[in-house]
């Protein structure tokens, strides 16, 4: 369970670390006496208009966000209910889930629309294959 815990890190890391570009981008867009006042004038009913990458990888942000919770439940139920051979199984899975997500929040921000839906499905697998391993 070594591996899948310090992927299940990593990934509250990535989680954490995917705002980085968007606000990065709104800090040269906003300029950046704007960018620390907070909001521009009259926001959010006007908004200096961001390109569409800044845009999608708030989305990519967003995405991870409503996936973690269901990626921590299981692992921490395979930890605690498994046994100690399923922690290579469960460890494998959060590790394609991990890369998998990389990729997603990458594709995802250069728009690349034919590969975000199958990345996303292998770390949607990947979370259901841990949490089959848990149950079993």
């Amino acid at each position: 369970m070594e591996t899948a815990y310090n992927y299940l890190a990593l990934s509250g890391i990535l989680t954490v670390l995917l705002w980085t570009p968007y606000i990065v981008g709104r800090l040269f867009v906003w300029g950046p006496l704007t960018f620390l006042t907070n909001y521009p004038q009259d926001f959010p009913k006007t908004e200096p208009e961001t390109p569409l990458w800044m845009d999608r990888s708030k989305r990519a942000h967003l995405n991870m966000i409503e996936t973690m919770p269901a990626f921590i439940a299981v692992v921490v139920a395979a930890g605690l209910l498994g046994d100690a051979s399923a922690g290579e199984t469960v460890g494998m899975w959060a590790q394609i889930f991990f890369f998998a997500r990389i990729v997603h929040a990458i594709v995802y921000t250069l728009g690349i629309p034919a590969l975000r839906t199958p990345v996303y499905l292998v770390s949607w697998a990947a979370i259901l294959m841990i949490g089959f391993t848990a149950i079993s």
